[in-house]
């Protein structure tokens, strides 16, 4: 009578130790049961067991598939910093997600369409590729020319190629003075010179670019008009023009981060505005999933090919098969049906950050995935960093983003995206009781 449960035993020791993996189809009840010299009724008692141990997963006129392992529950506040409340990187994952990603992809498993998707393909990707891509960037009456788009493996590869088309080593790239950490990284290698540009309330200051390039020439320079990172300020139309008014009068050419874009859609890119001076950036990370991405370039004519040379002299073109499942993903409508639901979970999400930090100087778009926190005196950043992480919570230094000799902001940023909402909800109260208090309440203690 237990003949089915050692069975079912040796089929678990078998994904456990990795030799069947998420994904794959067992045999036929039929063929299991000769393979393993038992009954037909056995072996399907079998199947149903490792089903109800979660192991497997039957899909109707498809087989049955060995299933993902769940993910980890949340950690508690005060588990060891492996398992911590991750409040620094921002990776957005919404209810059903997995689902909607999974129908859409599902047809390019079948092997005659599989062997296409394997061969490589170029930073000008395919015709239909760059059509869909640019109805996925068009907002407020503005589209790109396909023939104008570029594609990367992923949005930062999309940066570093612009930056080596653009700024030679040693050249003078501006900056906002809170900028994407990323970027100092890569100008770092690229021996690029950072040159933090003021702003305001409405973003990059447009007169501090002009300022900067009388005092030394600037090469280009490196913004994020729409939902800043880590400010979540996005400038106004308004603004956007007048910056395009000096791009164009100092023949000055701009990078454009628009990688969280995707959360308010009711702005035109600097692009619009300035579109001989203006590389736009993007890509699916944030939008749809950060394991199978896919970023892409929007050029002034003369930079296409130079970012295309630098793409492939970089290694940073494009797998074929991310660009062929996002091309399914964006023309059966899963793209801006994910898009939604995270402009809906962002939103949630700032609500439980205005209800535990209410009274605090935090800064947040309410559609934003992260917000600014200047830090209460006489909390300092790196303080309150380290104390949080005894609490199991990691969050990220203003100094991290900030550009030049100037003292670091005392500041943090909170990026909500990543862990589950009541996670998310005991990490935010966790971390205003400690802002409640001082270093000194915490030693006492």
């Amino acid at each position: 009578m237990e003949d089915f449960r050692r069975v079912a035993d040796s089929v678990a020791a078998e994904i456990a130790a990795g030799r069947l993996r998420p994904g794959d189809r067992l045999p036929p009840q039929r063929m299991f049961a000769r393979r393993h010299g038992i009954a037909a009724s056995t072996a399907a008692r079998v199947y149903r067991e490792l089903t109800r141990r979660g192991l497997t997963v039957g899909e109707v006129g498809r087989g049955t598939f060995v299933r993902a392992a769940d993910p980890l529950p949340g950690p508690a506040l005060a588990e060891p910093a492996d398992s911590r409340i991750d409040l620094e990187l921002n990776y957005p994952v919404v209810p059903g997600q997995s689902e909607l990603l999974a129908d859409g992809i599902s047809p390019l498993l079948r092997a005659d369409v599989l062997e296409s998707s394997m061969r490589p393909v170029g930073a000008a990707g395919t015709p239909l590729a760059r059509n869909v891509v640019a109805d996925l960037l068009a907002r407020a009456r503005w589209r790109p020319d396909p023939e104008r788009l570029l594609f990367a493996g992923n949005g930062r590869q999309a940066i570093a190629a612009a930056l080596a088309a653009l700024v030679p080593p040693g050249a003078r790239l501006g900056v906002e003075e809170l900028t994407y950490p990323v970027l100092k990284a890569i100008a770092a290698r690229a021996g690029v010179t950072l040159v933090p540009l003021r702003g305001d309330e409405a973003g990059l200051d447009p007169a501090a670019v002009e300022d900067a390039a009388r005092k030394a020439p600037l090469t280009a320079v490196y913004v994020q008009p729409t939902m800043h990172n880590p400010l979540s300020i996005s400038m106004p139309e308004r603004r956007r023009a007048e910056l395009a008014d000096v791009l164009t009068r100092l023949d000055l050419p701009a990078i454009e981060d628009g990688i969280w874009s995707f959360l308010r859609d009711d702005l035109p890119p600097l692009a619009a505005f300035a579109p001989e001076h203006t590389i736009l950036v993007d890509s699916l990370s944030k939008r749809l999933a950060p394991g199978l991405s896919l970023g892409f370039a929007v050029l002034p004519g003369a930079a296409v090919a130079p970012v295309a040379a630098a793409l492939r002299s970089g290694g940073w073109t494009p797998m074929r098969f991310a660009m062929e499942a996002a091309t399914r993903w964006l023309t059966d409508d899963t793209a801006r049906s994910v898009a939604r639901a995270k402009q809906r979970d962002a939103a949630m999400r700032q609500e439980l950050a205005a209800r535990h930090l209410g009274g605090f100087a935090v800064r947040g778009d309410p559609r934003s995935y992260y917000c600014w926190w200047e830090l209460p005196p006489p909390w300092r950043a790196d303080t309150f960093v380290a104390t949080a992480a005894r609490q199991g919570i990691a969050v990220t230094p203003g100094a991290a983003f900030a550009v030049g000799r100037n003292s670091a902001p005392n500041a943090v940023r909170l990026g909500l995206a990543s862990p589950p909402p009541e996670t998310l909800s005991r990490a935010l109260a966790t971390l205003a009781g400690l802002a409640r208090s001082t270093p000194d309440d915490l030693i006492a203690e």
